[in-house]
């Protein structure tokens, strides 16, 4: 049967280690929750530029409206949200971008193209976050077993050390 550690039997050096291995952890999970909230608030600032960004490679094109009546349905028109609209037997698309004073107008088929880029878009980001997670979780369990030259002493009876080169 083996001795495995116990608080009791455990170095002082070994202890250290293992409570600043926990607490390399907690500060690099604290760090990556941090980095992730402020990733997400830019993302909430940039979410109509990444829009418009998607509908004009989608082939949206932008419009200044000129005629009274345009102007009148482009002030009615809620801004930074893409609307299905139809009229005279076609259906189109408008996005209008407040900002600028213009609105960007396409079919069917543009749409169809925005809605592919924007799935598209949102699984390469959830993609990222996810090796993001793991490329954090992972830095905490490097050297947490000790073994040798890659960390410190793993765990033992005093004087023992446990992979060691011989």
């Amino acid at each position: 049967m083996r001795n495995f550690a116990t608080p009791k039997n455990i170095e002082p050096p070994v202890l250290r280690a293992i409570s600043q291995n926990l607490m390399k952890t907690k500060i690099s999970l604290f760090l990556s929750v941090l980095i992730a909230a402020i990733g997400l608030a830019g993302c909430a600032s940039m979410g109509s530029s990444n829009t418009k960004s998607l509908l004009t490679a989608s082939g949206f094109r932008e419009k200044t409206p000129e005629t009274a009546k345009q102007k009148e349905l482009y002030a009615a028109a809620p801004a930074y949200k893409v609307q299905r609209i139809t009229a005279n037997g076609k259906t189109f698309y408008a996005y209008k971008d407040e900002k600028n004073g213009t609105a960007l107008v396409g079919n069917e088929s543009n749409y169809q193209q925005f809605e592919k880029l924007a799935v598209q878009q949102r699984i390469a980001q959830q993609e990222y976050q996810a090796a993001e997670m793991r490329r954090d979780a992972a830095y905490g369990w490097y050297g947490a077993y000790g073994g040798g030259i890659y960390g410190p002493p793993a765990y033992g009876p005093p004087g023992v050390r446990y992979g060691a080169i011989r």
